[in-house]
């Protein structure tokens, strides 16, 4: 598991194809730190990682990244760790769009492709 607050290469995402499946590379995304966790088997143990490095929970999001897919099916947003009745959210897919837009400018940033 890696937290990623600078930029990261696309080639460095598809290297860890494999570690635990073979076509995407689970993340969480802090959408006010501007930080991104990669590589776990589970979304909530980069949820954990990040919120161990300061995140606040609420502010955490699920992802799923295929490096190998362009655009729009570059990025899922499916996660257990997405059901938050307290932020409307009561679906494992990120509902708002406004929150899935600010997920995408930050990966936009971070991720060189």
């Amino acid at each position: 598991m890696i937290i990623i607050k600078e930029s990261i290469e696309v080639s460095e995402i598809k290297n860890m194809l494999g570690n635990f499946f073979t076509d995407m590379v689970k993340g969480v995304i802090d959408i006010e730190k501007n930080e991104l966790a990669l590589d776990a088997e589970l979304h909530s143990d980069l949820e954990a990682l990040l919120i161990e490095n300061g995140s606040s929970q609420k502010y955490l999001w699920g992802i799923n990244i295929y490096p190998e897919l362009d655009d729009y099916d570059f990025i899922g947003f499916t996660s257990l760790i997405n059901i938050k009745p307290s932020y409307n959210n009561i679906n494992r897919y990120i509902e708002d769009e406004n929150i899935r837009n600010k997920i995408i400018e930050i990966l936009n940033n971070l991720i060189i492709k």
